[in-house]
């Protein structure tokens, strides 16, 4: 892919991003009660513009490897947020090489979630409340009404690992009007 056709996709991709959220905002839905994706968390520990995350951008580690970087953070993360941080970083990263300033992050599983899976169908508890291994959320991609979604490989991956780790919730954390 040209670099002129990746930049206006991680452009079209952030206002897309945008729009979501200014639409959640102006709805009054508050989609803080799901975990938190990897690009959240990374973006919280080392910021949006800075060195640190224009190198990690462009580092190739292995799963263990991500793990470990969270484990040494001195920002206090849960379990399951260490978990999300390192499956995130390893399905994504590195980067393809930015033209200019900070990088572009990928979505993460929560913005995929809100992003894609509402475009057909509301966000409900029957998805925030099952427990799949990533393999299970794998195959619902195979089933006929998701095949369609215009998700990459890569996003379908990110969202099934988001989803394996941060997949059941209490039914009680989740806001009582996607509760049906």
């Amino acid at each position: 892919m040209n670099a002129a056709r990746h930049s206006g996709r991680l452009v079209l991709g952030a206002l897309g991003a945008g729009a979501v959220a200014l639409a959640l905002a102006a709805g009054g839905e508050d989609y803080n009660f799901m975990p938190k994706g990897g690009k959240t968390l990374l973006l919280e520990l080392v910021g949006a513009s800075s060195a640190q995350l224009r190198s990690l951008a462009q580092e190739r580690r292995t799963e263990a490897q991500w793990r470990e970087f969270a484990d040494a953070q001195k920002k206090p993360m849960t379990e399951k947020e260490r978990a999300t941080l390192a499956a995130y970083l390893f399905v994504n990263m590195p980067l393809a090489a930015a033209a200019q300033g900070a990088p572009v992050l990928p979505r993460d599983g929560r913005e995929l979630a809100w992003e894609e899976c509402q475009s057909c169908h509301s966000l409900f508890a029957g998805y925030l409340t099952q427990g799949r291994g990533a393999q299970g959320w794998r195959n619902m991609f195979m089933s006929p009404f998701h095949r369609g979604l215009k998700m990459s490989p890569q996003e379908r991956e990110e969202f099934s690992r988001y989803s394996e780790i941060n997949m059941p919730m209490k039914i009680e954390d989740v806001p009582p009007d996607l509760r049906f």
